[in-house]
């Protein structure tokens, strides 16, 4: 036992990847040569998209966002947990990314699981809501612009049934929050972020010391 979250080193997390991640062939592919861009950093890690993976197995989860969908890891992360009949609403703006996506959603067999919508998100959300579509998912990612957290997370909890699960990934933003002298736009806004949920009481919550910071949020 321990009464603070162990420190990994650089051989420590080798180990802990080793014998932790079961990542299918397809997820490593795509995710070995989102490595090789220049924003390759924005991807989620394999270990948060297996638990991402595990967390849709366990609620039984059938209907989900993915708002951010990048090279598209995480929405495929979830697509291969869903059951034949489960299905992904994944928002994106940037067409070169999602092409990269959507190649690897045909190459494992989950692109009639996978909805994309290309625009902007906040619009998608609200249209989603304004065509009665409040209530009906079990599951949100958000991993989008860092300015529009709490606009995304809002409209998630919306569409969320209660019981239904939120994961906002980067909320630990690569350790700048805890440093005072870093105050740029997008570590201002998570920083507000973090106290929000910390202190909503219409869900339950755990920032999960994950990736770069993953917090899960139930909607009560």
């Amino acid at each position: 036992m321990s009464d603070v979250t162990i420190n990994f080193t650089t051989e420590l997390y080798k180990y802990f990847q080793k014998y932790s991640i079961r990542e299918p062939e397809v997820l490593k592919n795509l995710r070995e040569q989102t490595n090789t861009m220049s924003m390759g950093h924005m991807q989620v890690s394999p270990e948060q998209g297996q638990l991402m993976r595990l967390l849709i197995e366990l609620m039984g989860a059938k209907k989900t966002l993915d708002i951010g969908v990048f090279t598209g890891y995480s929405s495929l992360s979830v697509a291969l947990a869903l059951p034949e009949d489960g299905k992904v609403i994944a928002l994106d703006a940037n067409t070169e990314w999602t092409k990269i996506a959507q190649k690897y959603w045909e190459e494992a067999g989950v692109s009639k699981k996978i909805d994309l919508i290309l625009g902007k998100a906040l619009l998608t959300l609200d249209d989603l809501i304004a065509k009665g579509e409040s209530g009906t998912f079990d599951f949100s990612f958000i991993d989008a612009d860092k300015v529009n957290y709490l606009n995304y997370y809002e409209r998630s909890l919306q569409l969320l049934r209660p019981g239904g699960l939120v994961g906002i990934d980067n909320t630990l933003w690569y350790g700048r929050l805890a440093d005072p002298e870093v105050n740029d736009t997008n570590t201002r806004k998570i920083r507000e972020f973090n106290e929000f949920v910390l202190n909503d009481d219409r869900v339950t919550m755990s920032l999960v010391p994950i990736g770069d910071g993953l917090t899960l949020v139930r909607k009560k």
